[in-house]
């Protein structure tokens, strides 16, 4: 989102590319979930896999041939250097290691090959890999926009796979080499990829390129301030759609991680963050992905809709049985009570479905005799009523009276006339509820009841 919305800003161009070179984690149909989830999010593109540009293709498992030719070029200006150690040498040199307390890193024993007989194993196709010549001396330093200058002793990083022995790159090598052929100046991810920030840059000088600027977003924790994980927690965008959450609100949310609005508005459009938003502003405090806070985002989002929009929005979440032509009267009765879409059913479903009573809540702060009293005047009341007469102010009007004429206490009462009628404790106004239920409907509950 803050890559799109510092392209928005710029005038630059937003890119989606993807990086799927590490096959064992690939997952089919993912592209078309990610591609789904930012057009829901109304997050558009410049170029991409699916509308394309001037840098394809932009799916990395379509550009192997880019990789090897820059991969091959890093070994003849000597930057890089072919390795063809086995698994079980790096397993018994990352054993060395850990008995010697050393860093887990490759003894560099291909380092020194001389470069014509590699070759000459190259062509003979033997297994190999490709390593870069890291410096053994010196400083690689990062200067991250929002963390300063952050720096690594040569000596302490290892001579990092570019590609692997199934041709395909290491994630380090397509992803520079992809930046920086499509054009990409600005480099923000999460801080979990800070560590990899030396890699990158050697890898930049190694080919003789400008750096790009980096910025290293603060990890998204959860209250318990653990790491989120796609793992242990459901955060996918696709996921919070069919939970019946806005885009609107999911964008307003995201906004606020880690950054704020400089006049300090919680509830604000995107055009807001495409206007005020800079890396200077984010914080190194990790934002907390706080559910309630998205909650009441949400809940704000749909009371600010109309109620025709939010019947549009409603579509997916409305229950087959319920009647279509009820809707309308619906949504004006849950609306304030509604915090994602998904809520309508479970707040409505007493108008079109079977009940369930209570006995023990019917009967609480009275007795079955007075009950069953209040149900038969009840009873009575709604017989005497046609159809049109069923409005909220004359069902209010004829029940208030009632309950005057009897000295009923009116919250006993009205509570078990909501729980008579609709099941529930909690429901909207009583009268407002009994109206949309009908005539019909409310005398075959109490009759049921009596």
């Amino acid at each position: 989102m803050r890559n799109w919305a510092l392209a928005k800003q710029s005038g630059g161009k937003f890119l989606i590319r993807i990086e799927d070179t590490d096959r064992e984690r690939y997952v089919e149909g993912a592209v078309e979930v990610i591609l789904s989830a930012l057009k829901w999010l109304g997050i558009d593109h410049d170029e991409g896999p699916d509308i394309g540009g001037p840098h394809l293709p932009y799916t990395q498992s379509e550009r192997l041939d880019i990789y090897k030719k820059h991969a091959k070029e890093l070994v003849n200006l000597g930057k890089a250097y072919y390795c063809f150690c086995s698994r079980e040498r790096l397993e018994e040199v990352r054993k060395k290691n850990l008995e010697n307390k050393t860093l887990p890193r490759y003894d560099r024993h291909c380092r020194a090959l001389d470069p014509r007989s590699a070759e000459l194993r190259v062509k003979a196709q033997e297994s190999h890999v490709i390593r870069l010549k890291v410096p053994e001396s010196g400083v690689t330093t990062c200067s991250d926009v929002i963390r300063g200058d952050v720096s690594w002793e040569n000596s302490g990083l290892d001579d990092q796979v570019l590609q692997k022995s199934d041709g395909y790159p290491t994630y380090h090598l397509g992803v520079v080499v992809d930046d920086h052929l499509m054009g990409v100046t600005h480099i923000i991810r999460g801080e979990e990829w800070l560590s990899s920030s030396p890699k990158h840059i050697l890898l930049y000088q190694a080919f003789g390129w400008e750096l790009p600027i980096f910025a290293h977003l603060p990890v998204i924790r959860n209250k318990d301030k653990s790491k989120m994980s796609k793992r242990k927690n459901d955060v996918s965008i696709l996921s919070h759609r069919d939970r019946g959450y806005l885009p609107e609100a999911i964008m307003n949310f995201m906004a606020l991680m880690g950054w704020s609005h400089p006049e300090k508005k919680e509830i604000f459009p995107v055009t807001d963050f495409v206007k005020y938003f800079s890396l200077e502003r984010v914080t190194l405090t990790a934002p907390v992905y706080d559910i309630d806070k998205l909650n009441w985002l949400n809940g704000q989002y749909i009371r600010a809709l109309n109620d025709k929009e939010l019947s549009s929005r409603l579509i997916p979440f409305i229950p087959s049985d319920c009647p279509k032509n009820l809707v309308s009267q619906l949504i004006p009765l849950v609306k304030e009570r509604l915090v994602t879409l998904k809520d309508f059913e479970e707040l409505t479903k007493f108008f079109y479905r079977d009940i369930e009573v209570d006995h023990s809540l019917l009967h609480k702060k009275s007795n079955p005799e007075q009950v069953k009293e209040q149900l038969t005047e009840s009873i009575k009341i709604i017989e005497k009523m046609s159809d049109s007469d069923m409005t909220a102010p004359r069902l209010e009007q004829l029940f208030r009276t009632l309950a005057s004429a009897h000295t009923w206490k009116p919250g006993q009462f009205f509570m078990m006339l909501r729980i008579a009628t609709t099941g529930q404790m909690a429901t909207p106004p009583l009268f407002d509820t009994m109206a949309v239920l009908g005539r019909k409907l409310v005398l075959k509950r109490l009759q049921f009841l009596q």
